[in-house]
């Protein structure tokens, strides 16, 4: 019996990018760019309240064209560099679990950076030459 791949990794995209956007949503409403911002100044990000309005706004924008399969490899790696600093800024300290056995770490950031790599992975110029 043949898999069929592509519905798994468009639930997947699909799913990832409702995740994603509700990040940017929830910020962008509870007014949560502010306060996001100057974490990031104290962590020692210049203009961190810019920074924090690009990544939200980045989030919202950019899922949708994920969504739709644009510009796959970009968007993918500029969420794998925010997500990833995510991790290691904040989630790493509080070590792996997000609930239960611990609070607010690492293993949903990991799922997100395993999910972004696979989505991006087949848009990769090098891996579709090889298959060709």
């Amino acid at each position: 019996m043949k898999h069929d791949e592509s519905l798994s990794m468009t639930v997947l995209r699909i799913t990832l990018c409702i995740i994603i956007a509700s990040h940017g949503l929830h910020r962008l409403y509870s007014g949560g760019s502010v306060p996001f911002g100057s974490w990031l100044s104290s962590q020692g990000i210049p203009f961190g309240l810019i920074v924090a309005w690009a990544i939200t706004l980045f989030e919202l924008i950019g899922a949708f064209f994920l969504a739709f399969k644009k510009y796959v490899i970009y968007l993918s790696a500029v969420y794998f560099l925010i997500y990833l600093s995510g991790l290691l800024m904040v989630h790493l300290q509080h070590g792996w679990f997000v609930v239960g056995s611990g609070a607010n770490g690492i293993e949903f950031s990991v799922l997100i950076l395993a999910s972004l790599f696979c989505i991006a992975y087949p848009y990769i110029p090098e891996v579709k030459a090889k298959h060709i």
